[in-house]
């Protein structure tokens, strides 16, 4: 398997938008944690929300490729459990089944939510956003609509409810709120 340090040489390859490049590193955090909550391989799910969206940029016009395009990236690199959430994780091409798979559709979802959550306060801070206002801020549907509420509920399907889950992830992000520039 590859460690994080061989990962993120991939990604310097293959990832041009520092963007894209953030969102990964967020859902790295959130998995990370989510592993540590549920009893999940650490560095195999933190590895998997790392290398999601490797292909982002050669698909984004053609999101029907999303996902394979990045297991064709990664090949044999990672264990087929990395490459089958990274396929799951695009609705057009698959059905997430394992807790895994499921953890990356949620956190991949939250992590923009939580982003935006942010981005609107005078601070431009993470250190700024509470759980009670990323739950109001999850009821406005006008905020944010990019994150798909629905994909963040696919939490439950990991056991947890809508606030813990917004609560791992925030905690997961404000844990490396710097290297977000957030």
């Amino acid at each position: 398997m590859l460690t994080r340090e061989e990962a993120l040489r991939i990604l310097e390859g293959n990832v041009r938008r520092r963007n894209i490049f953030l969102h990964m590193l967020a859902v790295e955090a959130i998995m990370r944690a989510l592993a540590r909550r549920l009893g999940g391989d650490e560095e195999l799910w933190g590895l998997t929300g790392l290398l999601h969206d490797v292909d982002f940029e050669r698909t984004c016009d053609d999101f029907e490729r999303h996902g394979l395009e990045a297991a064709a990236i990664l090949g044999d690199s990672v264990p087929k459990e990395v490459l089958d959430a990274i396929r799951a994780h695009n609705s057009k091409i698959g059905e997430p089944r394992t807790p895994m798979e499921n953890a990356l559709v949620a956190s991949d979802a939250a992590s923009g939510l939580i982003i935006a959550s942010a981005l609107v306060m005078p601070s431009r801070k993470l250190s700024e956003v509470t759980l009670e206002g990323l739950i109001r801020k999850f009821k406005d549907r006008d905020f944010a609509r990019g994150a798909d509420r629905g994909r963040i509920l696919f939490c439950e399907r990991l056991g947890l409810s809508r606030d813990e889950f917004l609560r791992i992830a925030l905690d997961a992000l404000k844990s490396i709120a710097p290297s977000l520039g957030l």
